[in-house]
């Protein structure tokens, strides 16, 4: 009797680690956990500024301090780091259309709507880098909202991210 108690206490044991093992690996591969691993080395400091999306598997990060720009994608395996001097520019593109720009030698384009309804708000990141031209990030997209929750909870938020990402743009530009 007691042989067998001692058996099915360490087959319980076991099950117990296999679960706790396998939970810790879920959270150590969740999507925006490994971005923000991927941007903290492609930059080599914690971005000031960042963005995600986790469902896309992108994201991207500011370093003022570095002056650099981290664009990444295939959920943090691939991407590129550019100087302040190669950034071209930013838009906000709501539900396909350029609603707010901020480019090298034109007047800004102001973000001036507040979509609430929504369905996806992408920032646009503009390189001067003839392979890499542009990288795009969706802040808010309402289908792949359910599959994995964005950084931003709604697409007024996404909006405010966004014209955040612009101003921050417009400053380095300067």
């Amino acid at each position: 009797m007691g042989e067998a108690l001692r058996v099915i206490l360490l087959i319980g044991l076991a099950a117990a680690a296999l679960t706790t093992g396998a939970l810790t690996l879920n959270w150590w591969m969740e999507p925006e956990r490994r971005l923000r691993r991927a941007m903290l080395k492609s930059l080599g400091r914690a971005a000031e500024t960042e963005a995600f999306a986790p469902a896309e598997g992108r994201a991207a990060g500011l370093d003022f301090t570095g002056g650099q720009v981290a664009v990444l994608w295939d959920r943090g395996a691939n991407g590129l780091v550019f100087a302040f001097e190669e950034v071209e520019g930013g838009e906000m593109i709501v539900d396909g259309h350029v609603v707010a720009r901020v480019r090298r030698g034109e007047p800004r384009k102001a973000l001036d709507i507040m979509a609430p309804e929504a369905a996806e708000v992408t920032l646009r990141l503009m390189f001067l880098d003839a392979r890499w031209p542009e990288f795009e990030l969706a802040l808010w997209n309402a289908r792949t909202q359910s599959q994995a929750p964005s950084h931003t909870a709604s697409p007024a938020e996404a909006l405010r991210l966004g014209r955040r990402w612009l101003s921050h743009i417009e400053a380095l530009m300067r």
